[in-house]
C-alpha cells in the first residue's frame, strides 16, 4: 500500500507541472501568505524545487514587507502596494517573470506568452545559471515599482 502511495504522489507531482505556459503552472490552490507559497515549493519535483527556494530566500532578502501567494499555479511576490513577480514551475524548467519586466533595466531576456505584453523573466534549467546578483536587481527594481490589480486598487481604498 505503501509502495502504491508514493508511486501515486510522484505522478501526481508530475502530472501537475506543465510543459509550456498555458496561462497556469500547477494545479495549486489560489491562496494568500507564506504557507501556501512554501507548500507550492515543497510540492516541485528537482531541480525546480532548489531554484525555486533559492528564489524565494532572494525575494526575502530584496523585498520589503515581502507578501507571497499562490495565483495562477504559480508562487507570486509583491509588496504591501502590488505584485512584483512570479515564480513558476514547469517541465524542465522554472520561470522567475516580472509583471513590469519591460521597464527593468536591464530587461529581462524572455517575453513569456500568455502573461501580459510587459512581462519579462529568465527560465532556469538549473541553479548555476541564476544569477543572483541580477535576479536581486531585478527585484528591488520592481518592488519599487509593482503591479496594482483592480482588486488591490479596491481593498486599498476601503
Amino acid at each position: 500500500m505503501t509502495e502504491k502511495k508514493n508511486t501515486r504522489t510522484s505522478q501526481a507531482k508530475s502530472a501537475e507541472l506543465l510543459v509550456a505556459m498555458t496561462g497556469k503552472a500547477s494545479s495549486a490552490k489560489a491562496a494568500e501568505g507564506d504557507k501556501p507559497v512554501f507548500a507550492y515549493i515543497e510540492s516541485l519535483p528537482e531541480p525546480q524545487k532548489s531554484i525555486a527556494k533559492r528564489v524565494d530566500a532572494l525575494a526575502a532578502k530584496a523585498l520589503p514587507d515581502l507578501k507571497r501567494s499562490v495565483k495562477w499555479g504559480m508562487a507570486y511576490y509583491g509588496v504591501p502596494d502590488g505584485l512584483c513577480f512570479s515564480s513558476g514551475a514547469f517541465v524542465g524548467h522554472l520561470k522567475l517573470m516580472f509583471i513590469r519586466g519591460n521597464e527593468l533595466e536591464p530587461e529581462p531576456p524572455v517575453t513569456p506568452s500568455g502573461m501580459g505584453k510587459t512581462t519579462r523573466g529568465v527560465e532556469l534549467t538549473a541553479m548555476d545559471e541564476l544569477d543572483e546578483k541580477q535576479v536581486l536587481s531585478w527585484m528591488a527594481q520592481a518592488a519599487r515599482k509593482p503591479f496594482v490589480t483592480a482588486a488591490m486598487k479596491k481593498k486599498q481604498t476601503s
